[in-house]
């Protein structure tokens, strides 16, 4: 049974620094393209960043490009995403999903593993 397990959300301050992890299980880690997408309320799910199935490529969103840094260790089956500056608009619901498309990385429909998700708030 696929299971993707984000961690490390929580409350931080506007220009503060958060660390998420999202562990897998059940998948062939090394063989899947992870992403992370965010929802905040009244709005739709968005992607924020992916990654190649190596780590050779990265690709980001324009909204938090410079701030945000996605990473992953296959031997630990676990994708992180370092939110450095965070702002007000970065406040969300994050998501970590897998998939085994080699291209469009940054389109939601591609994706059909993921996690349950972790509340990011960034307070002013």
């Amino acid at each position: 049974q696929v299971q993707l397990v984000e961690s490390g959300g929580g409350l931080q301050q506007v220009g503060g620094s958060l660390r998420l992890s999202c562990v897998a299980s059940g998948v062939t880690f090394s063989t899947y393209a992870m992403g992370w997408f965010r929802q905040a309320p009244g709005k739709e799910r968005e992607f924020v960043a992916a990654i190649s199935w190596i780590g050779a490529t990265t690709l980001y969103s324009d909204s938090v490009k410079a701030r945000f840094i996605i990473s992953r260790d296959n031997a630990k089956r676990t994708v992180y995403l370092q939110m450095n500056s965070l702002k007000p608009d970065d406040t969300a619901v994050y998501y970590c999903a897998a998939t085994n498309y080699r291209f469009g990385l940054a389109v939601f429909s591609n994706y059909d593993k993921w996690g349950q998700g972790t509340q990011v708030t960034v307070s002013s």
